[in-house]
């Protein structure tokens, strides 16, 4: 069984008098600064000066330092949250000339570390806590008393106080309300990436489009396929979140879990788990992790193919209409704000 730690488990002292700084004013980025400083903790949030990131963070009653070198000097502890394939950019460039010796350095994912793209100073401690949620989920449910599960693991333990360091920080954004559960850097990075390849990701997705162009093919109307295939998922979603699939299979009719625990094996059967097999083991390999990163510094021309090619499926398109017949659900995210 996994190791898990609660508030009781956690001790604000490790934090006091300390200055935190957050690279990164993201999804993840924006709610770890206020849930820090909500938790009466010192922030700083570095950001570049063009970002449209600052006024929105300085509004938040935040101190914004536009120096990176500058934000790295004052930090006793440094949380990256920018995108993966950046951090090893901000290591090299700010953080490994100007953190202090004896510093914490932070991670929201163990994607750098564990394929050893960043190799960090040995006086460093390397933390990892990462949010099983979306950032905005870890700022809700701080605000409502709350609290989104946490990974914790530690790389490096320089100061004999890592665990302490990265549980004392899990509770200042809340996440030992829920619970913080102890891993590795290997696990949670090469779980994440399967998850968000094989399931919450690549798989829904790729199970969405496939069974509209299905319906649509036999000659259903695009609506309904839709409805089917996309705008009910929210529903199942939900009944599998607060009770898992016994508590889905139970609210709804027999017709439905029939066909469920009848077909849905036809679906994704042995051919789909020996795929599965495959992505893990590119995983762990190092594969993807190489890929990736290859197709980022190429100018992400596949990638960019790729996301305009499912922007412009008729799923979307049809979605787009029934959407605007329902505008309690609101508009769509704008990626340029990411």
């Amino acid at each position: 069984m996994a190791t898990v730690y609660y508030d009781k488990d956690a001790d604000p002292k490790y934090l006091q008098g300390k200055t935190i700084a957050i690279f990164g004013f993201g999804s993840q980025g924006h709610a770890h600064a206020l849930n820090l400083k909500d938790s009466g903790l010192n922030v700083i949030v570095s950001l570049k000066p063009d970002s449209a990131s600052v006024a929105k963070a300085q509004n938040s009653g935040l101190k914004v330092v536009t120096d990176a070198a500058a934000a790295a000097k004052e930090a006793d502890l440094a949380m990256i949250v920018i995108p993966d394939e950046s951090q090893k950019d901000l290591y090299e460039k700010v953080l490994e000339p100007n953190l202090k010796k004896g510093a914490a350095l932070l991670f929201a994912h163990g994607f750098n570390i564990h394929f050893k793209r960043i190799k960090p100073r040995a006086d460093l401690d390397v933390i990892l806590i990462a949010p099983k949620g979306p950032g905005h989920l870890v700022r809700d449910q701080y605000l409502e008393g709350k609290g989104v599960p946490c990974l914790i693991a530690v790389e490096q333990n320089a100061s004999g106080k890592a665990k302490e360091i990265g549980l004392a920080y899990s509770q200042g954004i809340g996440g030992s309300r829920a619970g913080v559960i102890e891993t590795t850097f290997k696990e949670e990075c090469e779980t994440d990436l399967f998850g968000e390849q094989v399931v919450l990701c690549g798989g829904l997705t790729s199970l969405i489009q496939q069974g509209f162009e299905t319906l649509v093919e036999a000659g259903y109307q695009p609506e309904v396929a839709y409805f089917e295939c996309l705008h009910e998922v929210k529903l199942i979603v939900d009944l599998i979140f607060t009770g898992g699939i016994a508590n889905m299979r139970y609210s709804i009719s027999d017709t439905a879990e029939y066909g469920d625990v009848t077909r849905g094996p036809r679906v994704v059967d042995g051919h789909a788990r020996e795929q599965m097999k495959k992505i893990l083991g590119e995983i762990q390999s190092g594969e993807f992790a190489k890929e990736y990163i290859a197709e980022i510094e190429a100018g992400r021309p596949n990638f960019t193919r790729l996301r305009k090619a499912g922007e412009n499926h008729p799923v979307e398109k049809v979605g787009k209409v029934l959407r605007g017949m329902m505008p309690w659900l609101g508009g769509p995210l704008d990626r340029s704000k990411r």
